[in-house]
């Protein structure tokens, strides 16, 4: 390299006051200890300020000597790492192989040729420095693996739902950066769109005609008047909290059933007795009675297929008299429903809900009843004064659409008797005719009971002559369609799948899902036995809690009704819980129509609108349990009157249980205070944000 200025003179020099931080006046350095080539190794990039110091005046050779010491070549170099380092490490990751590049190009031997072609020092150099450059760089690193994800949610990786689920966390901080971004609008928009809460002055009480009132009934027909009921049914006189079962059962409470004429005007008909205020159906009464009941059972059980508890769970007995024929089959582990119109001897039907048995009253007429087709095992009719043969047989024919595929019709009565009088035989003979054209089977005949098969799949139906009677209903009417539908005189084909004849016997058939799961009109395709179990393992597990919560097998719940069954989970999870109670499912019209399933299982349902009356007696059921019902119906009815007739329903002394949302649990708080009830609001298991909340209502005795 070309040699730089330097002093003559060997004598130390002392730095100026200019550069006191430079060295220390106690450290006396000499030029000559600066190296020529670390001088040229700093200053290489910046070759203009090598031409200057190729000056030769004093001055020039002065700051030459400062520049030549140690101390400034470390702290250059110091400098060049950090500033290398630090755009490696903190700019984009392609940075620093750009950055590299182009320093190494700007480093490069030719390019400084290029602009001092006799730097040969520099050349040496820069050849240094890109070789220093090549060792900083740093290989890209591939970006990391996504993670994956826990699964949650009620559907599988093939797109089907499942009933072993997750929900997943929530954090709570994601919906505030939420409403952060958005400005808090939400707030503003839940506050306007919350509902007003009407307020109630205090129901009065209805006048005393009310006590047995059935608003829609008269003796045949359904009939629902212009104006809902606006007063609370009042308490009859003498009235006490109804019997517990099985006690009920054998006994009832005189004053409990206001209307006594079906005690006066029986004349020892049933097996009735009236002692210490209270109706005995255990002892006194007719021998005759007892006895038919006992002849009655017998006869069934010699028939092998009916299988009481098993194959037959589900029967429904018309005009069932006091109800001693479905109290003697409970005993076999069979529910049976009690069916009866509005007559001369109207509290029949409230004499069975007394005595703790499913009952309803119903108009037995021109329209289907509201029941699901293939509901029941069995269908007993004796001495209920129906002239089946009437009009072309087709309350017979709705009986058909009612039975099971394969199942038993009973018919009891003097017209089934050989020993009969004469004046009876055509009745037997019309009978007898009418049940072989619908392909029935008369399989038993003794005494005064008749027993019959209805055929499992409609072969014989298809196999008869052309023309014969009665037709056959039209392929594209729907045998479940029942809510104000008229009745028809033909007969209702079987389907050749999913025919409701395949179900498996009790007690399994209550969690296994039926094939008519998959023909039912709803939302889901493919994962309809999924949510039945859901809905089973759910409702079981809330009645638990109930059970222990609120003692319930201390309040002896008997008579039980559920406004929204769905799949009749709340049902099976009672069943299953081993409780003393029964349970009337509804479905209601606005909904999913899951009756066939409902029956299907070995429940009891019935489809219902609850912006009209219920087809009961005042004070039927103990319990009253409505889950999200009042969220559907809000559009279409007034709370008030779907509660007023909860009211009217509910026994003095009993309970309802509601869970629903936010939204409406504020308005139907209102109205139960309104009718004198004590609310109690809780949360659910959820917690207490959650968007639903759960009222206990109690309407205590006076």
């Amino acid at each position: 390299p070309p040699s730089l200025p330097h002093s003559t003179s060997d004598t130390p020099f002392t730095p100026t006051p200019s550069f006191p931080f430079l060295f220390p006046s106690s450290s006396p350095i000499s030029p000559r200890h600066l190296q020529q080539s670390q001088l040229f190794t700093f200053l290489h990039p910046f070759p203009t300020a090598v031409a200057a110091m190729k000056s030769t005046s004093p001055t020039a050779a002065v700051g030459t000597a400062l520049v030549k010491t140690p101390y400034i070549v470390k702290f250059a170099a110091v400098a060049l790492l950090s500033l290398s380092v630090a755009l490696l490490f903190y700019h984009h990751p392609s940075f620093p192989s750009a950055a590299f590049s182009a320093f190494t190009s700007l480093s490069s031997p030719t390019a400084v040729a290029a602009k001092n072609s006799t730097s040969t020092a520099l050349n040496s150099t820069s050849t240094a420095v890109n070789t220093s450059s090549t060792i900083l760089k740093v290989k890209k690193l591939p970006p990391p693996p996504p993670s994956v994800a826990r699964r949650t949610g009620i559907v599988d990786e093939n797109g089907a739902m499942t009933e072993d689920f997750e929900i997943g966390e929530f954090d709570p901080s994601l919906m505030e950066e939420l409403r952060n971004l958005r400005g808090g609008g939400e707030e503003t928009e839940k506050k306007e769109n919350e509902p007003k809460i009407v307020k109630y002055d205090k129901f009065k009480a209805c006048d005393g005609s009310k006590i047995d009132h059935i608003p829609c009934l008269d003796k045949s027909e359904r009939h629902c008047p212009d104006s809902a009921l606006d007063c609370v049914v009042p308490m009859p006189n003498g009235y006490q909290k109804s019997l517990p079962w099985p006690r009920s059962r054998d006994e009832v409470w005189l004053h409990n059933v206001p209307d006594t004429r079906l005690v006066q005007d029986q004349g020892g008909q049933y097996s009735m007795l009236v002692k210490d205020a209270k109706i005995s159906f255990q002892d006194g009464g007719s021998d005759q009675y007892v006895n038919l009941i006992s002849q009655n059972l017998d006869n069934l059980q010699m028939v092998p297929d009916i299988d009481f508890g098993h194959h037959t769970r589900v029967a429904l007995d018309i005009s069932p008299g006091i109800g001693s024929f479905a109290a003697s089959l409970f005993r076999h582990n069979v529910t049976t429903l009690l069916i009866g119109t509005k007559d001369v001897h109207k509290n029949q039907i409230q004499f069975a809900l007394e005595r703790g048995l499913p009952a309803m009253v119903v108009g037995f007429g021109t329209r289907r009843l509201p029941y699901a087709s293939q509901a029941f095992d069995l269908i007993r009719s004796s001495g209920s004064g129906i002239d089946w043969t009437v009009d072309n047989g087709v309350l017979l024919l709705e009986v058909n659409r009612l039975l099971r595929a394969g199942r038993y019709f009973v018919w009891g009565g003097p017209q089934v008797d050989s020993n009969h009088e004469l004046s009876l035989d055509d009745q037997w003979n019309e009978m007898e005719g009418l049940a072989a054209s619908i392909c029935w089977q008369l399989v038993k005949k003794e005494g005064n009971i008749a027993i019959w098969r209805k055929p499992l799949n409609s072969s014989c139906y298809l196999g008869r002559e052309i023309g014969a009677q009665p037709p056959l209903c039209n392929s594209d009417e729907d045998p479940d369609n029942v809510w104000y539908v008229n009745v028809t005189a033909c007969i209702t084909l079987l389907p050749e799948v999913r025919n409701g004849g395949n179900v498996s016997v009790w007690p399994a058939r209550l969690h296994s899902p039926p094939d008519r799961l998959q023909s039912i009109k709803m939302d889901a395709m493919i994962s309809r036995k999924e949510l039945m179990k859901a809905e089973s393992r759910y409702w079981n597990e809330i009645i638990d809690s109930y059970v222990r919560a609120f003692h319930w097998k201390e309040q002896n719940f008997r008579n039980v009704l559920d406004m929204r069954a769905g799949f009749g989970g709340f049902a099976a999870a009672v069943n299953d819980l081993e409780l003393t109670s029964w349970v009337m499912n509804v479905v209601p019209v606005n909904g999913f129509n899951t009756l066939p399933v409902i029956y299907d299982r070995g429940l009891l349902g019935v489809m219902h609108d609850w912006c009209e009356p219920f087809d009961t007696y005042p004070r039927s059921y103990d319990l009253i349990h409505a889950a999200g019902l009042f969220s559907d119906e809000r559009k279409r009815c007034n709370f008030s009157t779907i509660l007023l007739e909860m009211d009217r329903m509910l026994r003095h002394g009993g309970t309802v249980y509601i869970r629903d949302s936010l939204a409406v649990i504020g308005e139907i708080h209102e109205v139960a205070s309104a009718m004198g009830w004590v609310v109690m609001v809780h949360d659910t298991g959820e917690g207490p944000h959650a968007s639903w909340r759960f009222l206990v209502c109690e309407k205590r005795m006076p």
